[in-house]
């Protein structure tokens, strides 16, 4: 089984809205924590720069390693975007077709 490991840093704006960044794709664990160590010095990242565990702690932003299995579908379900609270779908449904 062929896994690689992800790397993304996640901070909450003002507003409440999460920032996600994708940073990479890594082959080990050990590359995709060097690339934390690296990152986690430049500006921006240095102001949530810690590799989250979310089962060890509470905090929220910083650095995130997952780990993905290869040629494996890992979102299997459908999706709906909301709109406020509104599903944009059905939001779509309701106004007028656009004009080309």
């Amino acid at each position: 089984m062929d896994n690689v490991f992800v790397v993304q840093h996640k901070h909450t704006l003002p507003s409440g809205v999460e920032d996600v960044k994708m940073i990479g794709v890594y082959r080990t664990l050990g590359a995709a924590k060097v690339a934390v160590g690296r990152l986690g010095m430049k500006p921006g990242f240095s102001r949530h720069p810690t590799h989250i565990d979310p089962v060890a702690t509470d905090e929220e932003d910083g650095f995130y390693i997952d780990e993905y299995e290869l040629d494996k579908d890992h979102w299997i379900d459908g999706f709906v975007t909301l709109v406020g609270d509104r599903d944009s779908d059905a939001l779509e449904r309701l106004l007028p077709p656009m004009q080309s």
